[in-house]
């Protein structure tokens, strides 16, 4: 089992910055990629950004070049640092892995950004 537990989220103006942080616990020696997604009201949930075990990230082209995702391995966290946020990122962010085909997901954190 994993869980995974998402922090961070607020109120912020639109171009303010803002910092999630997803953190894993139970089996985390098994867990590879992990990602972010959001959801915003009456929208589906969309991928953010992945990060995995090594490094390597992918982001959404609406948020390349706004947000930075980054991952200790030690500490079993990953980050997401929003910058130049828009009123369009407000959403519930949630962060997700998959172990063994099973999907895991965080109760989510709610970012709203206002004008």
């Amino acid at each position: 089992q994993v869980q995974l537990v998402e922090s961070g989220g607020g109120l912020v103006h639109a171009g303010g910055s803002l910092r999630l942080s997803c953190a894993a616990s139970g089996r985390t020696s098994v867990i590879n990629d992990i990602g972010w997604y959001r959801q915003a009201p009456g929208n589906q949930r969309e991928l953010v950004a992945t990060i995995s075990r090594d490094g390597r990230i992918n982001y959404a082209d609406s948020v390349k070049g706004r947000f930075t995702v980054s991952r200790d391995n030690a500490k079993n966290t990953v980050n997401l640092q929003m910058s130049s946020l828009e009123l369009e990122d407000t959403a519930v962010y949630y962060c997700n892995t998959v172990v063994y085909g099973i999907n895991f997901w965080g109760k989510g954190t709610l970012v709203t950004v206002s004008s």
